[in-house]
């Protein structure tokens, strides 16, 4: 387990605290909906972190072609009909590129500083000059009002346990999901970025803001700058 990361519950745990088995039972939500309004019909994505699929399926359904990368092949052995590819996202160097390259799932995130700038520049080297980046960031309340907790429309229970500092500009943050039939925790590090900050970074690794596509500015569109 990475330092920093732990993960607890049935099934197999990832070196960043995931369960395979809980990322394969969370709802699909509307994120699929944003990406495709953001790109052109039929683009070519990498997704970067795909995990089991969760936005991978949706995203094939509505015809795009997806290349799907993860460090865990265990997550990746649960994607169907789209190559796959185990590597850590910053070391990730295909001599291609395409339409749209996907960084979901907060990665961007991440608590090590130096991750981040090689998920960036992994994002910068893998996308087309006319294409485009999608990344997902925090809510701004992400890291406040703790504990919460949510009861999805599908019966199990999410909470944010709590976001404590443990370092410079790093929180150790822990969630719990609560199903009728199990538990799972994951305890990771996470580094919040304010819009400054965040498109700061982009411009480190050669990206800019085209827009963002939601009102709460999770979502956003970036091309090389």
């Amino acid at each position: 387990m990475r330092a920093g990361y732990q993960g607890t519950g049935p099934g197999a745990i990832t070196p960043d605290g995931c369960a395979v088995e809980l990322y394969s039972r969370l709802p699909v939500g509307a994120e699929p909906d944003v990406i495709a309004g953001a790109v052109p019909a039929g683009a070519h994505i990498l997704e970067l972190g795909s995990g089991v699929g969760r936005m991978t399926h949706p995203l094939l359904e509505r015809g795009f072609t997806v290349t799907s990368v993860d460090e865990s092949a265990e997550m990746l052995e649960r994607i169907r009909g789209a190559p796959t590819i185990c590597s850590p996202i910053e070391d990730l160097d295909l001599g291609e590129r395409f339409d749209v390259v996907l960084l979901a799932s907060f990665l961007v995130h991440t608590g090590d500083l130096e991750v981040r700038r090689g998920l960036l520049r992994t994002c910068a080297r893998h996308v087309a000059a006319d294409g485009c980046v999608l990344i997902q960031r925090e809510g701004e309340d992400y890291h406040a009002d703790l504990p919460r907790e949510r009861v999805d429309p599908s019966g199990f229970t999410v909470r944010m346990v709590s976001s404590e500092p443990v370092g410079e500009g790093v929180n150790s943050v822990r969630a719990e999901y609560e199903f009728a039939d199990a538990t799972w925790t994951q305890t990771f590090l996470a580094r919040p970025l304010t819009k400054e900050q965040f498109e700061e970074a982009l411009g480190e690794a050669g990206l800019k803001v085209d827009r963002y596509l939601t009102e709460d500015r999770i979502w956003v569109r970036a091309v090389p700058a």
